[in-house]
């Protein structure tokens, strides 16, 4: 093949025909082959732009709202505000970018929304110094993790088809969340579903963007976009001298580093492996770890491996070739930067959008990776009890001592791997 000759790459369906679904986990691991640097601008499609700029959407319109929130009962000022969305975004857009465009994986990097959450609760208790103190322990002990292999190690023990079950389950709720919004704006909803399943037919590479052109005028139809742009301005980051308390340490760092490792970093591994992948858990783990180190006194209160919104990048929708599918992660990152530039000025144009409009556009950009995980589940007869418990647990969306259902999932789909699989003398016979 020519690379002066693009239009008949291997991934350019024939006019007229729904190309087969790829089988992208079959086709082994994506690595680039040595000596090969592909250009990122011969790489580049408008479906892996437009799956980045989904993630993007999909976390300002969501997650972002729950900093917001921690924010208010920390008693904030607006510019520390500002300087904490700042920070999230600059490094997500940053360790995006330079992550995929290093491992020409699509690493999709993201804040941690259990640690925020976690603030909701327990920011207001602690001065916001001693708060940035816990941030930056947060960074310094994930990175130590990460750098070690400690946590590469202990998900290279979780088998396959638990990993793949567990993105699954991760993943059910944004599926049924495309016909959950029918009931309450059957208009968009239904516009973005019937727009994708025509596309899917007729234009599969562009059928999420298809999809998001006709929610966003079926919200304009319905009156229901509520956008206000008054002005836009420059972040002006706000560095803060961290101070370091037991108590703070104790409440803030401890229950974060958990969450962050268990309920983001560990889907975030998965995700990346289910779908082919062999990420590099030390490089990965401890960037992130590193990057919300350095970030850490101006806001920033944990940068980790995404899970929800790598799976827009990751999976078929992306680009059907899988080591094509780096350059969502790159665009995706370019769109934090963008935003993170302007602090939280830009967030009201995601915060306008309406929720079923959001749910449902996400939920058929990952049609494709929830069809992938449930595959991968289900393929070896001999695991499927275990992977149907990992499953079920982790899309019950359960939450135990503040950690989430992910981990949950994982954990209890290892343990009945266990006992269902390893205590058995010969796992085949007995099962005859």
């Amino acid at each position: 093949m020519s690379s002066k000759t693009p239009t008949p790459h291997p991934d350019a369906a024939p006019p007229g025909s729904a190309p087969p679904e790829p089988a992208h986990a079959a086709e082994g691991p994506p690595a680039p082959e040595p000596g090969t640097r592909p250009g990122l601008f011969r790489d580049a499609s408008l479906s892996a732009v437009l799956a980045g700029f989904v993630a993007v959407v999909v976390s300002y319109s969501g997650p972002l709202v729950i900093v917001l929130a921690a924010a208010s009962a920390g008693h904030l000022n607006t510019a520390q505000t500002s300087s904490w969305v700042w920070a999230i975004s600059i490094g997500s857009g940053l360790t995006c970018i330079a992550l995929s465009l290093r491992t020409k994986m699509p690493v999709i990097t993201a804040w941690s929304t259990p640690g925020a959450a976690l603030l909701v609760t327990s920011l207001g208790a602690y001065s916001y110094a001693e708060a940035i103190g816990a941030f930056i322990v947060t960074g310094l002990v994930i990175t130590l993790v990460g750098l070690t292999g400690v946590f590469g190690w202990l998900m290279r023990q979780v088998p396959t088809a638990v990993v793949s079950a567990m993105l699954a389950g991760i993943l059910f709720s944004f599926g049924t969340g495309v016909f959950t919004s029918l009931k309450t704006a059957p208009l968009i909803a239904g516009s973005v579903l019937v727009a994708y399943l025509l596309a899917k037919r007729w234009l599969p590479r562009y059928a999420v963007l298809v999809a998001l052109a006709a929610g966003v005028a079926a919200s304009a139809v319905s009156s229901r976009l509520d956008i206000h742009l008054d002005r836009i301005e420059l972040a002006k980051p706000v560095l803060t001298t961290p101070e370091f308390s037991l108590a703070s340490l104790i409440g803030i760092a401890v229950p974060m580093i958990l969450a962050t490792l268990a309920s983001q970093n560990a889907p975030g591994m998965a995700v990346l492996t289910a779908s082919g992948y062999e990420p590099k858990d030390r490089l990965l783990i401890g960037s992130t770890g590193l990057v919300s180190t350095a970030l850490a006194p101006f806001g920033s209160h944990a940068i980790n491996l995404a899970a929800i919104t790598a799976a827009i990048c990751t999976g078929p929708e992306s680009h059907r070739d899988p080591k094509r599918r780096y350059v969502a992660g790159v665009s995706c990152g370019a769109f934090y930067l963008l935003i993170g530039a302007f602090g939280s000025t830009l967030v009201v144009l995601f915060a306008g959008l309406p929720k079923e409009l959001v749910a449902a556009v996400a939920g058929v950009a990952l049609l494709g990776a929830l069809a992938g995980g449930l595959t991968g589940a289900v393929k070896e007869e001999k695991d499927r009890e275990a992977a149907l418990i990992t499953f079920l647990a982790t899309a019950s969306g359960v939450t135990l001592f503040g950690i989430g259902s992910a981990f949950w999932g994982l954990l209890f789909g290892v343990i009945a791997h266990f006992v269902l699989t390893r205590w058995r003398g010969t796992p085949t016979e007995s099962a005859k």
